[in-house]
Parts: C-alpha cells; structure tokens; sequence
C-alpha cells in the first residue's frame, strides 16, 4: 500500500510493507513470523529522506493508517522546520509514538546527510562501523538447533551469537536448548545470552552462574521490565556483565539505576530514532557503562540508521535484515562479520521502489 501526502514545504510518501522473516524468532513473550512495517520518505528540494516503523508486538494499535495519520500530522506541524533537533522537541511535545518517531528523526538526518553530501557517521563525526555483529537464535526445541545454526551460519561466518532464553517452559528447557546451542555452534563464536524478562530473580540468580561456567560473555534484560529494583541482587551476585534493553528506553532511564548495570541496549524504535540514541549513548557512556546497539523486526533502513551510529559502541546486533525473505530495501554490505554502510550520502539506503511503485 503506498499513500502520498502533501503538507507544507515536505511531500511525504508512506509505503506499508509486510516483512516475511525466514526463520520466525520466538522469544519469551511469542513468536513471530512478519511484520507490517510502514516506510516513508520526505522530499524537499532535490533531497529524499527514508525512514522505517517496525511496531512492536505490544502496540496493536499502530496499524499502518494510525501510523501515516500521526506522520502526517507531524510533518504538516513542522511545517518549513528541517532541523532534526529542533524537530525532535515538537514531537516529543505532540507525543508523537516513538516508534513512529523513530522513522520520522531518520528520515530528517537523511534529507540532511544527502544536503551536505556527507554519510551520516560522518555528519555525526563518527567512526566507521568496524566491531561485528551477533545474529539471534530465538527459542528453539534442543531437538531443531543444530539445523537452526546450519541456516543460519551457512551464508555468512557470523562471529557471535546471541541466544533467546527465558522459555515460559522454564530453567529446564533454558538449560536443555543451550547445551545443545554447545554442541553444534561453529567454532570460535562467542556467545550472549537474551532473556528478554523471562526470568524471576530468583531464575535469574541460579542461571547466570549457570551461563559463566559455559562461557556466556554477557545476560541481556534477564528480569521484566518494572523490576529494576532486583537487578542489584544480580549486580551484586557479579557472574557476568548484565544488560538492560526493555528497561531502558530514554536517557533519562538511566539515572536511577545505573549502578546495578554493566550496560545498556539501544533502539531507535524504542527510543524514537538516532536523535535521542546519540543522547542516551552518551549518558550511558558518561556513567561508564557498556554499549550495544540492538534492532527489532527491521529492514536495511532502520538497520543503516543503527549503523551509523555504531562505529563508538561495544556490541552490535544488527541482523534482523539478514533473516528476512526479502530484505525490501538495499545499500547495507556485509563486511567481514560487520553490517557495514555506504559512503553514500545520508543513510545510503532506500526502499526497493521498483517492487511497491
């Protein structure tokens, strides 16, 4: 589905597109095989701007109409505003849904990339991307990882895997599906564990030493997100470095319990676009926490936005495009183990218009 709307000073296109993902990733709170992403594209002069929505399995209100009606809405309020900043502020104030947002903020730094001819980790004085990427095995019956891991290592010599766990079956099933993860991993491939909250504390206390005696480097959002408060048991029990991701999704997060943490998971669906995760980037790193940069069910054109942003973080995983069936936008290259960007201007990236015209 493709809409066209005229707004002052901007032509903005929306483009509603389903994602078939190859392998469907299950995680402690479901499964899912697609998703319903809603692309857009801001024109101006002789410059165009993309960005992505990739809704969240918990927002079934964001349905592709809601999602264009809230650009719309936003862009006709910008009006002749073309700063990313600036425009940031408005749409915070209009409570603008992040992950629509997100796709807007991209879209801006985009259009201004492309203006001063620059790729955006260079706009932002950035490195280049150069750490590689994980790829995501999702929960997965022991008796199906290993062709799972053939798949999923067949086509690219991924360096780092990152495991689902928090099964609702269970500790058991958790610990049943990581020994098999040990028998039929390539190599040299280092390995994170995701609980996505799936745990108690108590969980969390007997399977992350569990996890430390198998070489897990690091336990990402082991409690559910409200129950900040146990992550200081697990801080202080000190087995492996832990992560947070559905407990952070602002700077502002941050400052209450920084210090039960080794680190946090940026998204820009969950934080609103690159505007903000530079600000929540650098206040986590001013209170000497670790980096990663993470990614929901995404295209190359919200995965292009991370990586720009990734050439000063520790820990990227960045893969969601490579598990789709087909990726419906191009200008990422696999470099080496890192999802790597053009030097194109701007994101480098844009939708395949040839398939949705």
């Amino acid at each position: 589905m493709r809409k066209v709307y005229l707004v002052p000073m901007w032509e903005v296109q929306c483009y509603s597109v389903t994602l078939q993902k190859k392998i469907p990733l299950a995680i402690s709170r479901g499964v899912r095989k697609a998703s319903n992403n809603v692309f857009i594209s801001l024109s101006l002069d002789s410059w165009t701007g993309w960005g992505e929505v990739a809704p969240t399995s918990d927002q079934p209100e964001l349905t592709p109409e809601k999602i264009q009606r809230e650009i719309t809405r936003f862009i006709a309020a910008l009006g002749i505003e073309k700063s990313p900043t600036k425009a940031h502020a408005l749409g915070m104030a209009m409570q603008i849904p992040r992950t629509v947002y997100a796709a807007i903020d991209m879209a801006l730094w985009d259009w201004w990339g492309q203006k001063a001819q620059l790729p955006l980790y260079r706009l932002w004085g950035l490195p280049k991307p150069s750490v590689a990427t994980s790829i995501t095995l999702g929960i997965t019956p022991p008796q199906e990882v290993a062709e799972q891991l053939r798949v999923k290592f067949q086509e690219y010599a991924f360096q780092a895997l990152k495991i689902k766990l928090g099964n609702p079956l269970g500790m058991e099933a958790d610990q049943a599906m990581m020994e098999a993860v040990l028998q039929n991993v390539p190599a040299g491939v280092a390995l994170r564990v995701d609980a996505n909250g799936g745990w108690t504390c108590e969980q969390a206390l007997e399977m992350i030493p569990w996890l430390a005696q198998r070489s897990v480097e690091y336990v990402e959002q082991p409690l559910k997100q409200g129950d900040e408060k146990n992550l200081k048991s697990l801080k202080k029990q000190g087995q492996l470095p832990i992560f947070v991701d559905e407990s952070c999704h602002l700077s502002t997060d941050l400052k209450e319990w920084h210090t039960w943490v080794d680190g946090i998971n940026i998204k820009l669906m969950k934080c609103g676009g690159p505007t903000e995760a530079i600000k929540l980037k650098h206040t986590a790193q001013a209170f000497g926490l670790q980096t990663m940069i993470g990614c929901m069910s995404e295209s190359s054109i919200a995965i292009s936005a991370a990586a720009h942003l990734s050439g000063d973080i520790d820990h990227i995983d960045l893969d969601s495009h490579y598990n789709l069936n087909p990726d419906p936008a191009q200008g990422l290259f696999w470099d080496a183990g890192v999802t790597q960007v053009s030097d194109r201007p701007g994101l480098g990236t844009q939708l395949n218009l040839k398939d949705h015209a």
